[in-house]
């Protein structure tokens, strides 16, 4: 399969399952390698991954979440294009924080695919931890970094992973669910926005809670267990399809 059908491939997989799917025009697809992808976010995504291993592909580099399983999903499905795939979640970051090492951490590695899961500390900090963020700084703070990134990476893809909160988790307060619903609002207005991929994690989590309860998929209703983190990689999968 040449690149130019590989993306097409994608870009159709992708709008029949996604809220919103990619538009990639034949000279994005010219310039694509389909080589490197990167995931970035803040602990959901850093998984206790060793942050001391910097190659792609290393298990431990990788960390235990959602972001191996879709990594072992890839590197398995699509040998012929020899995949680089790494982990830069740091646990605790909010938008801003991505912003202050994106250069090293996004920018430096030159991905062709870039995955953003980000927010949920944005609003849960607002509560706990003496931060004074709103809504608003979370999407105004995150159309800067979209813009930064593609400036420096005009051809760049990226997938924004929705923040979720998985209803009845120990974690959370009454009421969050509902008021944390803006932030997801955010990130989705600014998929279409930016004409990104959109991965809609909390019906993903939604639709587990019929199987099973919160304390199987997401103890605490922010952090995934093994089969949660494996309902991640599913909708990330289903989202952007490589082959």
């Amino acid at each position: 399969m040449n690149r130019r059908n590989w993306l097409k491939n994608i870009a159709l997989a992708s709008g029949t399952i996604s809220l919103q799917s990619f538009t990639l025009t034949p000279e994005m697809a010219e310039r694509w390698t389909g080589k490197r992808v990167l995931f970035q976010g803040d602990s959901i995504t850093d998984a206790g991954r060793d942050r001391e291993l910097s190659e792609p592909n290393h298990p431990r580099a990788l960390g235990g979440g959602y972001a191996f399983h879709t990594a072992a999903n890839l590197l398995r499905t699509n040998i012929p294009f020899e995949l680089e795939v790494f982990n830069r979640g740091i646990s605790g970051n909010k938008v801003f924080q991505l912003q202050e090492r994106w250069q090293e951490d996004c920018l430096d590695l030159e991905p062709d695919l870039l995955s953003i899961l980000i927010g949920v500390n944005d609003f849960w900090h607002s509560k706990s931890h003496e931060y004074e963020g709103t809504v608003e700084t979370y999407e105004n703070d995150y159309r800067r970094l979209l813009e930064r990134t593609l400036e420096a990476r005009p051809s760049i893809a990226i997938m924004i992973g929705e923040p979720f909160l998985v209803e009845g988790g120990t974690a959370l307060q009454e009421g969050w669910e509902e008021e944390f619903s803006a932030y997801r609002e955010a990130a989705l207005k600014l998929a279409r926005e930016f004409n990104t991929g959109f991965v809609p994690y909390q019906s993903y989590f939604d639709k587990a809670l019929v199987d099973a309860p919160v304390s199987y998929w997401c103890p605490d209703g922010v952090h995934p267990s093994i089969p949660g983190a494996v309902v991640m990689a599913e909708a990330w999968l289903e989202t952007f399809k490589f082959m």
